[in-house]
């Protein structure tokens, strides 16, 4: 007799059965994405269809993904939606920036994320962790949504900034809040194709919160320039690495300013969300997070350099993995055909707009043995190879994957073994979180949580 508890499933929208109206697919899309999708998202390779922007195409095809993003990725430049919507915000940061810009703003940032300089890193998201976790010596109830993304921004203000970010944490997470609300929406006057000078009341209703950061930004430039002239400044962090990239050929003052406020706005934010739904599944499957605590107890009663636990933590890991695939940080890569292009007999049309959906294909049921429930045990060293590399895209994949990638793992386990080692979090009664797409998958009404000393 099998006496193994059911595996939790956790909440998501029931894949539609009948396709929304304008007006209704409209709403949703404003109100959540992620209700859109219907049954064929979840079971077909791909989907090809006019929509009211023109061609749509949904490849959820692992060898499909590969071709669009990888194979004939020249072919492919960023989704118009998208940059409508991430562009006010980030103009020519990294997540956003194409051709020559991207390319050369990638080259000067990638010494800030080699192994060695993420492996350095580690001894200060120790200490910031460690900071964290004693607001939690008293126990009771907390809002863990809000607390985690406190958390990235510190272990982000230490490492990339060398705590030098200008203004104060709390004041930053409010506003990442009203910035997401409002310009992280998609607007019901991009899906239909109005032209780009026509105003979007959402994100007319965000321009306070976007002042906010760049406001932030020109002070924490301003702050690092004098320093470096009083000091000669050489310390290798980020911030060092972009003002070093000025110059003739290099990165503009403006690009500089766009990199920090992606890494600022957006560089935290996904770990965070990450974070905070693996201790929501994790309490919600005891047997599991019985396997993550045991894990971590035999880590601390000797624990290595912390640059090693992501290597000595392969169950607290498949545990965060799996959350991402419920949970994907980045719920959709957008793209848009130059030209026409063709993937066996599937022809893409010129000007399509191709969604790469991690929602969707991470929960696809063609790829996936029991989609919708937490098992962190198929992301087990021994059952890993089994996941296709294009059908699991937490980071994205290709040339545009997420630079930060290993940092955010690297991050992930050392504040999982610091908070877990000393605390249980369980969900409230009132804990019912709703996933919402607003960039990232964010939990709407928050992850209430009470906090126990272990």
């Amino acid at each position: 007799m099998d006496t193994r508890p059911a595996p939790f499933i956790p909440p998501a929208p029931t894949p539609r059965t009948v396709p929304p109206s304008l007006l209704q697919m409209l709403r949703i899309v404003y109100r959540n994405p992620l209700e859109l999708w219907g049954e064929p998202s979840y079971n077909e390779r791909w989907i090809s269809v006019g929509g009211v922007g023109g061609p749509l195409v949904i490849a959820n095809d692992p060898g499909l993904i590969r071709h669009i993003l990888v194979d004939n990725v020249k072919n492919y430049r960023m989704a118009r939606v998208r940059q409508l919507i991430l562009r006010p915000i980030l103009r020519d940061g990294l997540l956003t920036a194409e051709g020559e810009v991207w390319r050369r703003t990638r080259k000067a940032l990638a010494p800030a994320f080699t192994p060695r300089a993420i492996g350095a890193f580690a001894p200060a998201m120790l200490r910031r962790a460690e900071a964290f976790a004693t607001r939690y010596e008293t126990g009771g109830e907390t809002e863990l949504a809000r607390d985690m993304t406190l958390l990235t921004y510190d272990i982000l203000a230490e490492t990339l900034f060398s705590g030098e970010i200008a203004g104060d944490a709390a004041t930053f997470q409010h506003e990442v809040d009203r910035l997401f609300e409002t310009m992280g929406r998609v607007d019901p006057l991009d899906i239909l194709g109005a032209p780009g000078w026509l105003p979007r009341i959402t994100r007319l209703r965000g321009r306070k919160a976007l002042a906010f950061f760049r406001r932030i930004v020109v002070d924490t430039m301003a702050q690092r320039r004098a320093k470096r002239a009083r000091a000669g400044d050489s310390q290798p962090d980020f911030l060092n690495l972009l003002l070093d990239a000025a110059g003739p050929g290099g990165l503009t003052d403006a690009e500089i300013e766009d990199n920090i406020i992606t890494f600022i706005g957006a560089g935290h934010e996904t770990t965070a969300r990450a974070l905070g739904w693996t201790l929501y599944l994790l309490s919600q499957a005891p047997w599991e997070r019985e396997k993550v605590e045991a894990e971590i107890e035999v880590l601390m009663q000797a624990p290595p350099p912390p640059d090693q636990w992501l290597d000595r933590m392969p169950v607290a890991r498949a545990a965060f993995e799996e959350a991402m695939r419920l949970y994907p940080p980045a719920p959709s890569i957008n793209r848009e055909a130059i030209v026409e292009d063709r993937y066996g007999d599937f022809v893409i049309p010129k000007g399509a707009q191709v969604l790469v959906m991690p929602w969707t294909l991470h929960r696809h049921r063609k790829l996936w043995d029991q989609p919708d429930a937490f098992l962190p045990s198929r992301f087990a060293p021994e059952n890993r190879d089994a996941v296709d590399r294009y059908q699991y895209l937490p980071f994205g994949v290709g040339p545009r994957i997420c630079i930060g990638a290993a940092f955010a793992m690297q991050e992930a386990m050392i504040a999982l073994a610091v908070l877990m080692s000393r605390f249980r979090f369980d969900a409230t009664a009132a804990c019912r979180p709703w996933p919402v797409q607003k960039l990232t998958t964010q939990p709407q009404g928050g992850l209430p949580m009470i906090v126990s000393r272990r």
